[in-house]
Order: C-alpha cells, then sequence, then structure tokens
C-alpha cells in the first residue's frame, strides 16, 4: 500500500483566514459544525449550519469552508474510507464496510467478478447518496466532490502553501478573490502498522471525490484530488490520484449552484 500511495502527491489545501466554519476549535480536531458566518460575501452561505464559500468558478461550485467534522479551517476533522460515512479506529479491509474482510471480497462497488465476494458485480461507480459521508453527515443539499471539480478547482484558482495556526495546507483563491484553506491532514489505514495514527500529517494531504477510479481494473481503488506535496521545495501540485478505497482520508463538501 505505501507503493500505492507514492504513486500520487499527498494533498494539503484550502483556508479562509476572515471565513470561520463554526465555533473555534483545536486545529487537529474537530466537531460537528453549528454556526455561522455574516462576514461571507457574494453567494457564499450557509447550510444546514455549515459555510461554503463562491470561488468565481464556472461550474458555480461552492466549496465548505471546513473538512468535514472539523470546526475551523485548519481542522483536519474525521477520516472516512471510501464508501463509508462514519470515522473509526481501525482502516483496513477487515473493517472496510463494502467487502467479506478483504480486498478481493467486494460486496459493492465492483465491476469485476474476481474482485467480488461470491462473483458479486454491479454497475456502482459513483458513490450513493447514502455512502456519501457529506450527504449523511451534513444533510440534502451537500455532497463530497467530483474529480472534475476537483480539477477545477485546482485549475481555476490560484495556488499558495499556507500555515494557518501552525497547521500547515493549501490556500486557494478563487476568481473573485474569496479562498478556502485545505490542511495536510495525513491519512489513516493499515499501511501504518499497528497505530492508527495519521500518516505523513502536515506533509501531505489526502481528500477523496465521490467516484471510483475508471483507469484501473483493480477494484481496490478509490479516486482523490487536489494534491499537493508541501515536503519538496517548490511546492509541487498534483489533480488526480488512486488509492486503497479502505484507508481513511480527509473530505471537504460542495453544494452546487443554486
Amino acid at each position: 500500500m505505501n507503493r500505492t500511495l507514492k504513486a500520487t502527491a499527498a494533498i494539503m489545501l484550502m483556508m479562509v483566514f476572515a471565513l470561520g466554519c463554526t465555533k473555534p476549535d483545536e486545529p487537529n480536531n474537530g466537531g460537528n459544525n453549528s454556526g455561522q458566518n455574516d462576514s461571507i460575501a457574494d453567494n457564499s452561505g450557509t447550510l444546514n449550519g455549515h459555510d461554503f464559500v463562491d470561488l468565481g468558478l464556472p461550474s458555480g461550485t461552492l466549496w465548505a469552508t471546513c473538512n468535514l467534522g472539523a470546526e475551523v479551517p485548519e481542522g483536519y476533522g474525521d477520516y472516512f474510507a471510501w464508501g463509508e460515512t462514519e470515522p473509526k479506529t481501525v482502516y483496513d479491509w477487515t473493517t472496510y464496510k463494502y467487502c467479506n474482510g478483504e480486498f478481493d471480497q467486494l460486496t459493492k462497488y465492483c465491476q469485476e467478478a474476481s474482485f467480488g465476494y461470491d462473483g458479486y458485480t454491479d454497475e456502482l461507480y459513483d458513490l450513493q447518496p447514502s455512502d456519501d459521508a457529506a450527504t449523511v453527515n451534513w444533510g440534502e443539499g451537500w455532497r463530497m466532490p467530483s474529480a472534475s471539480e476537483g480539477d477545477e478547482l485546482l485549475s481555476y484558482c490560484e495556488l499558495k502553501g499556507d500555515t494557518v495556526n501552525g497547521v500547515p495546507g493549501l490556500r486557494i483563491v478563487g476568481t473573485n478573490g474569496n479562498t478556502i484553506f485545505l490542511p495536510s491532514g495525513g491519512a489513516k489505514g493499515d499501511f501504518v502498522g499497528p497505530s492508527p495514527e495519521s500518516l505523513q500529517v502536515g506533509g501531505h494531504g489526502y481528500y477523496w471525490v465521490n467516484e471510483r477510479c475508471y483507469a484501473f481494473n483493480n477494484q481496490m481503488v478509490g479516486c482523490y484530488d487536489y494534491m499537493a506535496n508541501f515536503i519538496s521545495s517548490p511546492v509541487v501540485y498534483s489533480t488526480g490520484g488512486w488509492t486503497t478505497r479502505s484507508i481513511g482520508m480527509s473530505v471537504r463538501a460542495v453544494r452546487s449552484a443554486e
């Protein structure tokens, strides 16, 4: 699995100096957001108690100001396996919701019989709302971003490495001047070893998108996006990647334009 992670650049992203998600919290933790920030301009606002920002993107996609499970932009928030909607302690195939304990025993989002339990297959590539961590935790109107929305974010916005309250990450500046911040929360999974601690916290970040990678026949994989490697200099950005779906990674929710 280490080889899988190294196959792509890691991510850390975005920040909002003037925009808060909810009440303040420690940067490494996060609870459910429950506040509102009246200083957000343009088409930015609050949905179900969670703030979002209009970055002036062509699609009109609106991005949340905090990670799922965090209360401030620099908070790492919760970690989710792809297709799961609750954080947990151990992230590996033995605990993954949609398999029978092994990577080749999948019970959902599987297109090859050799990776399905008893030859199971389906035609599902994109996460259903019931398996979307953003929709389930934040309510109707929120969802995980698509890969194309992640690509749009990095293509149309200005990207700057930054640090907020001691937490490194990437500030993304929209075409209208609004900004968001994605912290470098690393990832969690059995590749870390017996400890459930995060991998590469402060140097890398990984954020899920809502679709399985089409480019790989290996049904183990799920897609992630908007990546930056802050360990090297100059900062290197990447716009797509894949890894085992049992790994715990961050989620930054979006909502569609009204």
